[in-house]
């Protein structure tokens, strides 16, 4: 076997280190390997892509690639680090999920919050000391140029920086805009 040659083994080796270290969706790990081979031997990746089609369709059939597992864990660690529903849908489409999984997994994380862009936002806030996080003085124009790069509505973002200390903003991320 030429040094260059992309084969079988090396292909599964490659995948299983991937997702030794990361969790991943199945077109997203197709992308991976396929970059892989481009790199390590351009003049492969036609023969390579049926090898990887095959690797990733085994690798579903046995569970080791589960998009819908993915995409909810996916969607409960980007809410939680304080990212905006629309953002999460923009970084799960970029993975390679289907949309039909996207917005099941999105619909979930509704059903079990009365209002997720307002529950992300104070995770945003409080990552980023804004609002009643902050240790200096306000800066509100700054502050809502934040919320509005991160992805939140102007209602959203008033809301967490109306809120006058650490504890209303925690009630406000349970209970939601009245």
């Amino acid at each position: 076997m030429d040094s260059r040659e992309i084969g079988p083994e090396l292909l599964e080796r490659w995948a299983l280190d991937y997702l030794g270290r990361y969790a991943s969706s199945a077109e997203n790990l197709r992308r991976v390997l396929m970059r892989r081979v481009r790199r390590h031997s351009p003049e492969s990746a036609p023969p390579a892509a049926a090898l990887i089609d095959v690797l990733v369709a085994r690798y579903r059939e046995s569970g080791l690639l589960d998009d819908v597992a993915y995409a909810a864990g996916r969607v409960q660690s980007l809410h939680r680090r304080g990212q905006p529903i629309q953002a999460i849908r923009a970084r799960l489409a970029a993975k390679g999920l289907a949309a039909a999984v996207v917005k099941d997994a999105v619909s979930d994380l509704r059903a079990a919050a009365s209002d997720p862009d307002l529950a992300a936002a104070c995770a945003f806030a409080r990552r980023r000391r804004l609002g009643p996080y902050r240790r200096g003085v306000a800066d509100p124009a700054r502050e809502l140029g934040s919320f509005a790069r991160a992805g939140f509505s102007r209602r959203v973002a008033e809301a967490v920086l109306g809120c006058a200390d650490i504890e209303a903003a925690e009630a406000l991320a349970g209970d939601g805009i009245g």
